[in-house]
Formats: C-alpha cells, structure tokens, sequence
C-alpha cells in the first residue's frame, strides 16, 4: 500500500506539471494542475501515515475528487466559467474530515467502522458525506457531460474528440463503477467484520488509475470555446497598436480577398494561409474580425461558405448532388456542412432548395 501511494505522489506531481507547460494554459488547466497537486499532497499523507503512524488514517481524498472533478468539467462545457474565491467552500468537506482524522488519529478500518467508540460519530458523519458527496456531484457532473453532448450539434460544425469530452464520460462511468463496486465491498467487510486491507488499497489504486487518464487526457484537452464578451474584446483590445484607419485597411482587404478569390473554397483555409497572403500579421487579422467584421475567422468563413452553397442550390443548371455542393464549397465533411448551414439558415440544405422550388 505504501508502494502506491508514493507512486501517487509523483504521478500526480507530475501530471500538475505537465499541464502547467501547455503553450495555452487555460482556466480549466489551472483547475486541473491545482487539483493533482491536492490530490498529490494526499498521496503524500497517506504514505506518511505508514511512516509515522504504523497504519492508515481515515482519507477524505473522494471528498477532494468528487468537487473537484465538477468544477473541472464545468470549467470545460461552461463558456461563462470563471475562478472565484467562493468555489473553494467545496472543498471545506475535505479539510474538515482530513484535519479531523489527524487531530483524532482515526484510523481507516473499515471492519470496525461501526464500533461503539468516542469517534463512532465522526466516522458516520464521514461516511454519509461520503455519499452524499458521490451522489450529488456525480449526478452533476454526468449532467453537463450530457448536456454539453447535446448542446455542441449548435455551437460546433465539426465535432472533435476534445469537443465531445468523450474521455470525461468514460472517467465518469469508470467511477461510478468504481463507487459502486468500493460500496458493495465496504459494506460486506464493515457487517462480516473481516479484517481486510483490499478498500484501502483498491481506494488508492483507482484513484491512481484516474489520475493517469486525468494526466493524460487533461494534457491532450485543448480549449472548447473561444467566445468573449464585449467587455473582455474591449479589454484586450484596449491597447491596440491599431489605429482606426488602419484596421479599416485591413477590413477592406480580407473582404476584398475573400469577393476576389474566394479563399473560402479550400477546405483547410486557416489562420496562417491568410496572414500570409494578405502580409498581415495574424493577431491584427484576429483583432479586425473580431472587432471590425464582429466575427471570429471560423463565423466568417463559414458565412461565405454557406452564400456559396445557397447560389449554387438557386442555379437550376447545377445538377450536382447536395452533398457535392457542400464540398465543392469549402465544407470538409457532410457533417459540419448540415450543421453550419443549418445553424446560419434555419434549413437543411434539402429544406432550403425545396423551399426555392416553392417559391419559382
């Protein structure tokens, strides 16, 4: 038990700081790095429990987990989440049981939980925080899993891994099979009395699980929205060494580009192929979008697309297949085609040239 817990120590250590040198180190990153660090200090305690006590101390580390996990995800599915003092209350749970325990050196027996003792209800009130903990943020953090599912179909055209958060749902099922499984097992050692060291060690050895795809996942996970508010554009930009002639410049010049050459029929358009044929540095380019046009670069492009795909489904010389029309302008997938189309139009493709039939 001692071997996992300073192998939990590190990993965890580690992980923190793998994700504090992402090149963009995000809100949700921040929460993620301080949150291995916590859970590395609890992998820390207990291995010292072995040293300086000779035994296990009852661990509040699923407090530290459970709203952790939470604010995590909905630092990810929440466009508008920002970090505040006041989100720390939940993790006073935690503090309260990890100090309680040292002050009362409450061991973590699980076989004499239910002995009648002086600290018999300290343990009860720990193990229904417990499950009060596991059932109320579970049940929240599957909720926004969920619902973000649901909601990126209008905020996305093309649905990435790291958009999906298809590891997140994966991690909230392995856990709550882990919950369930730790249950069952606690309750038959806690009424057979056996005594048993398998719930400590099976505890620590999920979590050490969970902390590698954490790690792991929690360094692949790029941002999901890229939205500001108006205040923040001002804020940004409140320094810009534009002046407002020149950004009108640059204005004229990307929607001169896009009329003239129609950039936006290439399917891998980005950033880095416009900045570089219109010579503008692309954070100038990013700045007149956002301020001048009032449209990310993707909300740009993707307008053209769909006026592109709207004249050739009007064209009754074009026999080509919707689909085609899709590829032919720009889109890369039938997918986000529909999507997009659907998000800036109110129809599918197919509603949108019946309703033109309709019409003629």
């Amino acid at each position: 038990m001692e071997t996992i817990a300073w192998v939990g120590f590190s990993q965890s250590l580690f992980a923190a700081l793998l994700i504090m040198t992402k090149r963009e180190w995000t809100v949700s990153d921040k929460l993620l790095s301080g949150w291995l660090c916590l859970l590395a200090i609890e992998f820390l305690t207990c291995a010292l429990d072995y040293n300086i006590f000779g035994k296990p101390l009852l661990s509040s580390s699923f407090l530290l987990f459970n709203p952790a996990f939470y604010l995590y995800i909905s630092s990810l599915t929440n466009k508008d989440f920002h970090l505040k003092y006041i989100q720390l209350l939940h993790l006073l749970p935690f503090l309260f049981f990890e100090v309680g325990a040292y002050v009362i050196q409450e061991t973590i027996a699980v076989q004499s939980f239910l002995r009648s003792d002086t600290t018999l209800g300290f343990r009860l009130a720990f193990g229904v925080a417990n499950i009060i903990s596991y059932v109320v943020y579970n049940y929240l953090s599957l909720r926004q899993v969920i619902q973000h599912r649901k909601n990126i179909f209008n905020e996305f055209s093309t649905i990435e891994n790291y958009i999906s958060l298809g590891w997140l749902l994966f991690i909230i099922v392995f856990y709550t099979t882990y919950c369930s499984v730790s249950f069952i097992i606690g309750i038959t050692v806690v009424f057979q009395g056996t005594n048993l060291v398998l719930p400590h060690i099976f505890n620590y050895a999920a979590l050490l699980f969970l902390i590698y795809a954490l790690g792991f996942y929690g360094l692949w996970q790029k941002p999901i929205f890229t939205k500001i508010t108006d205040e923040e554009m001002q804020q940004r930009y409140k320094y810009s060494a534009l002046s407002m002639r020149k950004k009108k410049d640059i204005k004229n010049k990307i929607i001169g580009f896009f009329d003239d050459t129609k950039p936006y029929l290439q399917s891998d358009l980005n950033m880095d192929i416009l900045s570089e044929a219109l010579q503008v540095p692309k954070h100038h380019l990013t700045e007149v979008l956002n301020t001048e046009i009032g449209k990310n670069f993707f909300q740009f492009v993707n307008g053209y697309r769909v006026e592109a795909v709207k004249a050739m489904l009007a064209d009754k010389k074009n026999f080509y297949s919707i689909e085609a029309i899709g590829y032919e302008c720009g889109f890369n997938s039938k997918s986000s085609f529909f999507t997009v189309f659907k998000n800036l139009t109110g129809q599918t493709p197919l509603e949108y040239r019946n309703s033109l039939s309709e019409v003629s």
